[in-house]
């Protein structure tokens, strides 16, 4: 749901005709041109930086009632963009998948990870991308707002109440970061993961967030090899080995990606996971090199 509302005054004045009667002095009859023009209209804008008890898709006006970060809440506005443009001329808010939600989304990207301090899908952290409701974009609102929440893990998306704000959560050590995992693998198909500290016995680690290309949601999934290799990419360059015709030898990888209404909404990161089947490790392995990470 999107929500959004405004209310505009409308001002106006009468003038009043006195025949017959003088003007004092320094008066000149004319009752509006000693005025100050009226400033044009305008409408409810969303603030940064303001946290909220509950998550919102839409941004009605009547649901913007922020709450202190300091206490518990679910959701934080970490950016207010605006649409232009063509963006802003559809008669209705931007629907997923359209050019103006991929530009907000893009937007929304590099803006939180910028206060957040590395790419969002590197935690349990969610975005939403939240515009005007109808009446709102119909009252001439373009502003959109990106939330942020801490969510539970990876395969359960609900979100964690929390105190303090998420501003540089990724920037240090957080238990938010993705980090360490044992995963509960059926037949090649991931069940879960389960998160553990590195110093203890596990057999994947999270290495980054790999960017697929720009294709359609059909064929990035049929094309399950790119992803592969795209994560081994990343695991080369964490772990510190080689990317080469070895590197398939040293380790697996478990990714996940977005569903299809982010994906055709601009959400191309894909999350990527070293993985050793055959062996459990009791460190992280981030920049270990060839030994801790050898051909087998």
């Amino acid at each position: 749901m999107r929500r959004w509302w405004t209310a505009v005054a409308v001002s106006g004045v009468t003038a009043l005709a006195l025949a017959g009667c003088a003007a004092a002095a320094g008066v000149d009859r004319n009752l509006t041109d000693d005025w100050p023009a009226l400033a044009a209209p305008q409408g409810f804008v969303p603030t940064e930086g303001a946290c909220h008890a509950g998550v919102q898709d839409v941004g009605y006006r009547s649901g913007w009632n922020p709450v202190d970060c300091a206490g518990s809440h679910r959701t934080e506005t970490m950016h207010v963009g605006t649409l232009t443009g063509a963006n802003a001329g559809p008669t209705a808010p931007p629907a997923d998948g359209s050019p103006a939600m991929r530009a907000a989304r893009a937007e929304c990207d590099r803006e939180v990870g910028r206060q957040v301090g590395g790419d969002w899908r590197a935690g349990r952290l969610g975005l939403t991308v939240v515009f005007p409701s109808p009446q709102g974009w119909t009252g001439g609102a373009r502003w959109f707002r990106c939330d942020v929440s801490e969510i539970k893990s990876i395969d359960e998306p609900g979100v964690n109440p929390r105190t303090g704000s998420l501003r540089g959560v990724l920037a240090g050590d957080t238990d938010v970061k993705l980090g360490c995992f044992n995963p509960k693998v059926a037949r090649d198909d991931v069940q879960a993961m389960v998160p553990v500290s590195c110093a203890t016995r596990h057999h994947a680690e999270f290495v980054g967030v790999w960017q697929a290309p720009d294709v359609s949601y059909a064929e990035f999934t049929r094309a399950g090899n790119r992803v592969h290799q795209g994560c081994l990419g990343l695991i080369a360059r964490y772990a510190g080995v080689p990317k080469d015709g070895d590197l398939k030898f040293r380790a697996g990888s478990i990714y996940y990606h977005p569903v299809e209404p982010e994906w055709r909404s601009g959400n191309r990161g894909v999350q990527c996971f070293l993985w050793l089947s055959d062996r459990a490790l009791t460190r992280s392995l981030k920049g270990a090199g060839t030994r801790a990470l050898p051909v087998r």
